[in-house]
C-alpha cells in the first residue's frame, strides 16, 4: 500500500509541473551548420522577434559581415553584395535577463540607442563581460543574450578565423563571403 501511495503522489508531481519547451534553430552556413538552444524563459520578446524573423525567411542568403577575432561573429541584414534587408520595428532591450555574453552565446547586435535591435545578431567567441548589462543608462545597459550554441561551435571558430577587409563603409568583413543559408527552427 505504501509503495502505490508512493507512486501515486511521485506521479501526480511530474503531472503538476509542466516541461519547459526548448526552441532550438539550426543556422545552415556554407562553412556547416550551428545549432542553438534559445531562453525564452528569459528573453521571451528577443526570442520571439528572433523567430518572427526565421519563420519570415529574413536570414535566407544573408552573410556574416562582421567578424572580429577573439570577439564576435555577426549577421543577419546584409547580403554578400552588403545590400541590407527591411527590417521589423526595434524591440525592448533585455539585456538585465541575468544572462551573460559569454563563449557561445548569442546575443542581440545594436546601435548606441538601448532600444534599437531589429534583425542583427552575434555569437561571442570569447567571454565577453564589457558586453554584459551593468546598469540602466545607454553606456552600461547591455546587449541582450538570448540564447547559446549547443552544437557547431566549430563552425563559429571557423567564421571568427575568416580573413577580413574593409569593404565600402563597412570593416571586418571576411574577404570570403560566410554565407547564411538560411535558419530553420527545430534541431536538423
Amino acid at each position: 500500500m505504501k509503495r502505490f501511495i508512493l507512486t501515486m503522489i511521485t506521479m501526480a508531481l511530474f503531472q503538476a509541473v509542466p516541461a519547459l519547451a526548448v526552441e532550438q534553430v539550426v543556422i545552415a552556413t556554407n562553412l556547416g551548420k550551428i545549432t542553438l538552444e534559445l531562453d525564452d524563459n528569459k528573453a521571451p520578446q528577443t526570442v520571439a522577434n528572433f523567430l518572427a524573423y526565421v519563420d519570415a525567411g529574413h536570414y535566407k542568403d544573408t552573410i556574416f559581415h562582421r567578424v572580429i577575432k577573439n570577439f564576435m561573429i555577426q549577421g543577419g541584414n546584409f547580403s554578400a553584395e552588403m545590400a541590407p534587408k527591411k527590417n521589423r520595428t526595434p524591440i525592448k532591450n533585455e539585456a538585465g535577463n541575468g544572462l551573460r555574453n559569454l563563449r557561445g552565446t548569442i546575443a542581440m547586435a545594436r546601435t548606441g540607442v538601448v532600444d534599437s535591435a531589429t534583425s542583427q545578431f552575434f555569437i561571442n567567441l570569447k567571454d565577453n563581460a564589457f558586453l554584459d548589462h551593468k546598469d540602466e543608462s545607454p553606456a552600461g545597459f547591455g546587449y541582450a543574450v538570448f540564447g547559446k550554441v549547443t552544437q557547431g561551435m566549430d563552425v563559429v571558430d571557423q567564421i571568427g578565423n575568416s580573413s577580413t577587409q574593409a569593404y565600402q563603409q563597412f570593416r571586418d568583413v571576411p574577404v570570403a563571403p560566410v554565407v547564411i543559408l538560411d535558419i530553420k527552427r527545430g534541431a536538423q
